[in-house]
């Protein structure tokens, strides 16, 4: 399940080419602030970007040129000044396709589908662990959940990966320290707690309760068959 982002200030247009995407089951979301694109982008975080030229108070170009300073994402421009100039810019200001208006929703999400497979190693797939629809991006240690960013520390990160990476399978505490401090020998146990502890109230916060499971005496566990799938 990939996540779209669309910046366009059409609102009916947005609506419609955001039902058509989810109805190929990804994930989608349409900016509503056009002076805070930037801010929208990076909670977001999405895997590709659907950009309209012709926005307020900045056009499509200059947020693309704002996207391109922080992230490679894929942006598909939009617009219906789809004359040889206009695409020109686009794929100069740091594009990586080009959509003429009116959409067509069969061409839209071709293109779509074309621009993520080659943007995420031809397979269709971007790294991912997915658990209760939290998403822990491998390439960008992100943790996604509801379209909100959960940010965590490099440890926390392992602890989450590692759990996910062994589903349904007990982690030892011995498995976890090793995977966070590896050669330091020194680190107290309860280091490996606290970290526990505070991934849990992040976790929790976010709305994901019982995500990480302990089994005393044994270690940490995600359960694959928790009553919440």
């Amino acid at each position: 399940m990939y996540r779209i982002m669309i910046i366009e200030d059409d609102q009916p247009m947005a609506d419609a080419m955001q039902k058509q995407i989810e109805a190929w089951g990804n994930q989608c979301q349409c900016v509503t602030d056009f002076r805070n694109v930037i801010s929208a982008f990076a909670s977001y975080d999405p895997h590709l970007v659907l950009m309209d030229i012709m926005l307020p108070f900045f056009n499509g170009y200059h947020w693309c040129s704002e996207i391109r300073k922080i992230s490679n994402v894929p942006v598909v421009f939009l617009s219906s000044a789809s004359d040889n100039m206009n695409i020109v810019m686009a794929m100069n200001m740091g594009g990586d396709d080009f959509i003429p208006k009116p959409v067509d929703p069969q061409v839209m999400v071709a293109k779509i589908q074309a621009v993520l497979r080659r943007a995420y190693d031809m397979a269709g797939k971007v790294p991912v662990l997915e658990h209760r629809g939290a998403v822990l991006n491998l390439n960008n240690t992100s943790l996604t959940y509801e379209g909100n960013r959960i940010e965590l520390t490099k440890n926390e990160f392992r602890i989450l990966q590692t759990l996910l990476e062994n589903k349904g399978r007990i982690v030892s505490r011995d498995t976890l320290m090793t995977k966070l401090w590896q050669m330091d020998a020194y680190v107290e146990e309860n280091t490996l707690t606290v970290n526990v502890t505070r991934l849990r109230k992040k976790l929790e916060g976010a709305g994901l309760k019982d995500f990480i499971a302990t089994k005393v005496g044994s270690g940490y566990i995600i359960e694959s068959k928790d009553g919440f799938l």
